[in-house]
């Protein structure tokens, strides 16, 4: 980036997905306690930009909406994306300091500013009250000062106090060196910025590798930070909020139920700690940031893309390098399908273990499909497993496994808001692939049936009144992706 060039940050992503024709924008009113959480779980297509919410607010909501926003955010398609973003892991760019920034243009001290004044939306009908899902907390090592960013949910609890979902991974190993000390953690969150930021946030890297780092790689740009007012810490200067504050040691209240990734409410609700809030800067015209929960929703999407792209660098080297295409995750987050050519017998199963073992908790059931099966149609995936899979030596499952806290379908140990909390469980592989380029008989019997002529296209035989009709229809059809191969 240029000294005169402009970051990249959320209002140049609004740019883009207006021009990219993904962009709805809501002008008339709308209360995100009762209507926002309506429009924007509605809303799996397009992100929505509100213009007129209370006390002159707008916000941004899905967006990313799905892999196709997530791919644009990257410069991708949904084919590429995955590939490309696990070139980029490695691709670090440190953050540049700067002394001033828009992120600060208005600066509130504690009785000037009131969290539910914010326009901070109830996603469910069964939530504990307003949470913000949007906001990146930042933290640090205080035996090393380095940082940590990371997603985590904060219900609004009144005008300088939320909660927070601490999962037992970086977040939490810092703030436990601060209760070791029974000292207050500090904390930042910003609120609003490119959502290659929140990618970032949702990559699952070693501990002390700071998401700043991965963030710029991904942007091709370096971040530019800013420090903090009222603690020791750094916040992206282009973001659109940032409240300061500290989690208190050993103290924890009653949180949710909250709406999830998994589109359940149970996880994460019980004794977590809070956050008390003594600080907020933002700009001048701030563009408030709403994220909606549930299954293949904007807090899916940001997990997905890096999640998918660190299992498929780790499948790349198995066994010397398969012949791997392509890795996505699936709806729910627990599950993964590998897209790939097996060169020998049993190669899926070996892919797939490793794919349960990797950097993420979340993956308990992985799938092994051939490049023939469209991975992003459930009707192929559903297919593959139809007709490519004999139960009895094709399914494997691996009994006693640590899995993710907020698997509501298996046992839960500990509690939200202490270090044990897990859940102990199970895993499973199928393995859908046919046999490998080298069994050319036993291969053959798996060849898909194509129409004739498969370069015809059926808007050009339709009727004059049947167009629209005709060019609605789904691309994604089952079977389209063979259509012409």
């Amino acid at each position: 980036m240029t000294a005169s060039s402009r970051p990249q940050d959320m209002r140049s992503w609004i740019a883009q997905l207006e021009a990219a024709g993904e962009l709805i924008r809501i002008d008339k009113p709308v209360d995100p306690l009762t209507e926002m959480g309506s429009l924007l779980y509605q809303s799996r297509e397009k992100a929505l930009f509100f213009e007129n919410l209370p006390h002159g607010w707008r916000s941004l909501g899905q967006a990313p909406a799905n892999v196709r926003h997530a791919a644009l955010a990257f410069g991708a398609t949904e084919e590429t994306v995955v590939p490309k973003v696990a070139n980029l892991l490695g691709k670090l760019i440190k953050p540049v300091m700067v002394d001033s920034a828009p992120v600060q243009e208005l600066e509130f001290a504690k009785g000037e500013f009131d969290l539910t004044q914010l326009p901070v939306h109830i996603a469910g009908e069964k939530d504990g009250g307003p949470v913000l899902g949007c906001g990146l907390v930042v933290t640090k090592d205080p035996d090393t000062g380095q940082r940590n960013v990371s997603f985590h949910r904060l219900q609004i609890k009144g005008p300088n106090k939320s909660g927070i979902l601490l999962y037992p991974r970086h977040t939490w190993k810092n703030y436990e060196k601060y209760q070791a000390r029974n000292e207050p953690m500090p904390v930042a969150i910003f609120i609003g910025h490119h959502p290659l930021y929140y990618a970032a946030a949702a990559t699952t890297a070693a501990y002390g590798l700071d998401e700043f780092d991965i963030a710029g790689g991904y942007l091709g740009e370096a971040v530019r930070l800013v420090k903090c007012k009222t603690v020791d810490l750094e916040v992206p200067a282009d973001a659109e909020i940032v409240l300061e504050g500290h989690i208190p040691p050993h103290y924890r209240e009653d949180e949710g139920p909250f709406s999830e990734f998994q589109d359940y409410y149970v996880t994460g609700t019980g004794k977590n700690p809070i956050v008390e809030y003594q600080y907020m800067t933002r700009r001048r015209d701030a563009i408030f940031k709403n994220l909606q929960n549930g299954s293949e929703m904007e807090g899916c999407v940001f997990h997905k893309i890096p999640m998918s792209a660190a299992i498929f660098r780790r499948l790349k080297d198995v066994g010397g390098g398969p012949n791997l295409h392509n890795v996505m995750v699936l709806p729910g987050i627990f599950g993964l399908v590998v897209q790939m050519t097996s060169r020998a017998y049993g190669e899926g199963k070996n892919l797939l273990l490793a794919a349960l073992s990797s950097e993420y908790q979340h993956i308990k059931i992985a799938i092994a499909v051939d490049a023939d099966v469209d991975i992003f149609n459930p009707l192929e995936l559903l297919w593959a497993m139809n007709t490519r899979v004999d139960p009895a030596k094709d399914v494997v499952i691996i009994p006693g496994t640590h899995n993710h806290a907020m698997d509501a379908s298996l046992e839960e140990l500990g509690a939200p808001g202490t270090g044990l909390w897990q859940r102990f469980g199970s895993k499973m592989l199928i393995d859908a692939t046919i046999p490998p380029p080298g069994d050319v008989k036993a291969r053959a019997a798996f060849e898909r049936i194509r129409p004739r002529n498969p370069q015809l296209r059926l808007e050009d035989f339709a009727a004059a009144d049947s167009l629209d009709l005709v060019r609605s229809l789904s691309p994604r059809f089952f079977g389209s992706k063979l259509i012409g191969k």
